[in-house]
């Protein structure tokens, strides 16, 4: 019963370590559980235009887990989902402050958007874009998506202070930034001595060593009781729909989660080695359509876009390979709903050297880039750079594409005029 329960999530017990599993799991969710603090407070400005706020909580919780059991079940693969960042930044600031447009106007267009995601992975299109980009833009997604992570956990750490256009280092000083470099030491050595599930024990041993530094704090309850979600539920309106800039809202936001999902789950498995000789991801079809339906029961749940996160690169670090991982972490995101005290107890400073590694390690698929064809490797460039730059892994690959397809477009027109000007001699029979 128990083989065939974890078989459904693609776990072998001949090719798959239970144990590996479950700690890369808990490994991803660590890393993730910043968001239960985060997306409520993100949701705050809303608060004057009559958003019930103080349910977010719960709903964002039931969103993840919903979307990662979708990934665990559906396309058996370790990803955890949540509401994404950048989209809910969007959401929020956009579409209901710019605009001025109410929040059941932006639960209206990420429910469209996440209906029209399930169309495009229905259909051929999602596969187009997917075999649209070339290999070495494959793995510069993956080596840029390990900067964007290194960088996320540094400026999670609070390691780095926003300049105007670039960062510096803070002061060394505080608890939180010695701490932190004690993590990303102690991290680094559990990863060189191959200890397994060294990262979960580099998370859990920075957790207490920072209690008596005063950076972890015990919280004072454990338990908690949480608030229903349905002053939230399915709060759409068909009046919306005749205005353009709800298409438009929908056009961004589609085109964000396509990118955003692709580019993390395209660097993840090309850095793992899961790609395929000729270029293809197992199970993409299946990954792409548990983020798209994760992101049409999100925005039922009163949720901005359901993604794929690229924390879970951490999980694969560890090892996770199947949808156990996933599974495990969706099991984490429900204790949370009741054991929330506890999990946002763990501090910045504990997850952020896990974050680092985890970039470290899809930072090694840089050597599968050509070093020697600059048409190759100036897209790859641009493509790693402007990920950590600009923050956002869809500015990076379309910077990418854009580029290659420039250079390509370029490099053939100018080696023809030059052809023209100085034929061979084989060309210059044919011109005569």
């Amino acid at each position: 019963m128990k083989e065939r329960f974890l078989a459904l999530m693609g776990f072998s017990v001949h090719r798959h370590s239970l144990k590996t599993e479950i700690v890369s799991g808990l490994t991803t969710f660590t890393t993730m559980v910043y968001i239960l603090a985060l997306l409520p407070a993100m949701m705050e400005p809303l608060r004057a235009l009559g958003f019930p706020v103080d349910t977010v909580f719960t709903a964002s919780i039931l969103a993840t887990i919903v979307g990662t059991l979708l990934m665990a079940f559906l396309a058996k693969r370790p990803f955890g989902q949540a509401p994404g960042l950048t989209l809910n930044i969007f959401f929020i600031q956009t579409v209901c402050l710019s605009l001025g447009y109410p929040w059941q106007f932006a639960l209206t267009a990420v429910l469209i958007e996440g209906i029209l995601f399930v169309l495009l992975c229905i259909g051929n299109l999602r596969q187009i874009i997917f075999e649209l980009v070339p290999s070495s833009l494959k793995y510069a997604i993956a080596a840029g998506i390990g900067f964007f992570i290194a960088m996320l956990g540094f400026k999670s750490s609070g390691m780095l202070a926003d300049g105007t256009v670039f960062n510096h280092l803070e002061t060394l000083s505080t608890p939180a930034a010695i701490l932190f470099l004690i993590g990303l030491i102690l991290t680094g050595l559990f990863a060189i001595l191959r200890i397994k599930g060294g990262l979960l024990l580099g998370i859990v041993s920075v957790t207490l060593i920072g209690i008596p530094m005063g950076v972890t704090t015990v919280p004072d309850d454990v338990f908690s009781m949480p608030v229903s979600p349905a002053p939230l539920f399915c709060q759409f309106s068909s009046e919306f729909l005749l205005q353009p800039d709800l298409w438009v809202c929908v056009l961004i936001m589609l085109f964000f989660d396509v990118f955003d999902s692709l580019g993390t789950i395209v660097g993840i498995m090309t850095c793992t080695g899961l790609m395929r000789k000729n270029g293809r991801i197992p199970h993409l079809r299946s990954i792409m359509l548990s983020d798209a339906l994760a992101t049409v029961t999100g925005a039922c749940l009163g949720c901005s876009t359901v993604t794929t996160y690229a924390e879970s690169a951490t999980g694969f670090a560890e090892g996770g390979r199947t949808g156990v991982s996933a599974f495990v972490v969706a099991l984490c995101f429900t204790a949370s709903l009741f054991l929330a005290p506890l999990f946002l107890s763990i501090p910045a400073a504990a997850t952020a050297p896990v974050m680092v590694m985890a970039g470290l390690y899809l930072f090694g698929s840089v050597r599968h880039i050509s070093l020697t064809n600059t048409r190759e490797m100036l897209p790859a460039f641009l493509t790693i750079l402007l990920m950590p730059v600009t923050g956002s892994i869809t500015d990076g690959i379309i910077a990418g594409l854009f580029s290659y397809i420039l250079f390509a477009f370029l490099g053939g027109l100018v080696k023809r005029l030059v052809h023209r000007r100085h034929p061979t001699a084989e060309n210059a029979e044919e011109l005569v």
